[in-house]
């Protein structure tokens, strides 16, 4: 199938977006207006999307009401969802309660405290705005409990991140305009910045960033790190070099195939394929300086690596552990290089030892 341009990709909602029209559904419900078909919402910069109510209930002081998350053409594992929210008239203002498939924060470090549901700031900012706005209109006192609930949300939660971040049971309600915007790279780079906050919130000495699932078992075996000291870097090497600048954490491992690293190596910090390639005129100027072979014509790194042998994968790692402490600047974070084939072979290392 053939790729759209970003520019043609259609852009969808928020969990938080969906939470809260589910919101504003179930407290007209409850105050007496019954249940709409559709409800309107006016996100933070200004959009006004208009969300289909798919499922309904309602019962002695309650409403609930049901919107299916559609997150347009990007790939996300929320997409197609039921996000519900229940509501119910409490005193003490606007609260939220993680209902089923709502995670629970049990790590510091993350936007929301530790015992919380992992409903995020602006998410709840979105929800307390429209229980202000309909309890002025029909006349009742903005004390709301809010449950949202998302029924197969403790299964797809497995398939994200938070489980590292310490969000267990269930998904996070995220989202800071309203709007998925297709492949961001923002958000991923965001789960990044959470994963090293709380790191530095646990005190942790030594995080790890890698490019893929092997090089992440060789680098966690290698040094025994928890899971929720492997940040998933993927191929935003910059967006975590230059997190770390401004939030050091003692050391980092960098970890990855050879072609990422090697791309890493020559100045790249965005390692993706369509954003980034190897430069094998480079990479054989390096080769040949060192008396190894000419690897001019091979067609990846890989080839270059068995055309010319270890030493080449030990420049690579050198380089690239340069390129690191470069990009770190003057952070007191030390680093070090782990380059692993598709096998989980060791094929170079560079930079400080952690202690």
């Amino acid at each position: 199938m053939e790729k759209k341009p970003i520019s043609e990709l259609r852009r969808g909602w928020t969990t938080g977006a969906c939470a809260t029209a589910a919101t504003k559904a179930a407290l007209k419900a409850l105050w007496g207006e019954g249940f709409a078909d559709k409800v309107r919402l006016t996100l933070p910069r200004g959009e006004r999307p208009e969300f289909d109510v798919v499922e309904t209930a309602m019962g002695d002081g309650w409403a609930e009401a049901g919107i299916v998350k559609d997150a347009g053409d990007d790939p996300d594992v929320t997409h197609q969802a039921l996000i519900k929210a229940r509501v119910r008239v409490v005193p003490g203002g606007v609260t939220f309660k993680a209902g089923q498939g709502v995670g629970m924060v049990t790590r510091p470090g993350l936007p929301i405290a530790v015992g919380e549901p992992a409903i995020n700031p602006v998410p709840r900012q979105m929800m307390t705005q429209v229980v202000e706005e309909v309890a002025a209109r029909l006349g009742h006192a903005p004390n709301v409990e809010i449950t949202v609930i998302i029924p197969k949300g403790e299964e797809l939660a497995l398939k994200t991140w938070n489980p590292r971040l310490g969000i267990l049971g269930g998904l996070s309600v995220l989202g800071t305009t309203g709007v998925v915007r297709p492949f961001s790279c923002a958000a991923w780079i965001a789960s990044i910045h959470r994963g090293v906050d709380v790191a530095r919130a646990e005190g942790m000495g030594h995080v790890s960033g890698c490019t893929g699932a092997t090089s992440e078992k060789v680098v966690q075996s290698l040094y025994g790190l928890p899971d929720h000291a492997m940040l998933d870097m993927g191929d935003f090497s910059g967006g975590l070099l230059k997190y770390l600048r401004k939030h050091p954490v003692p050391h980092v491992t960098i970890g990855g195939g050879i072609g990422k690293l090697t791309k890493l190596a020559q100045g790249a910090v965005d390692l993706h394929s369509g954003r980034s390639q190897v430069d094998f005129s480079v990479l054989s100027e390096w080769s040949e300086a060192a008396g190894l072979p000419v690897v001019r014509d091979a067609n990846t790194a890989l080839q270059a690596y068995e055309i010319a042998g270890k030493p080449l994968a030990e420049i690579i790692a050198r380089r690239a552990h340069q390129r690191v402490l470069d990009q770190l600047k003057e952070a007191p974070v030390s680093a070090d290089v782990v380059i692993i084939d598709r096998k989980g072979t060791i094929l170079a290392r560079a930079g400080d030892t952690p202690t």
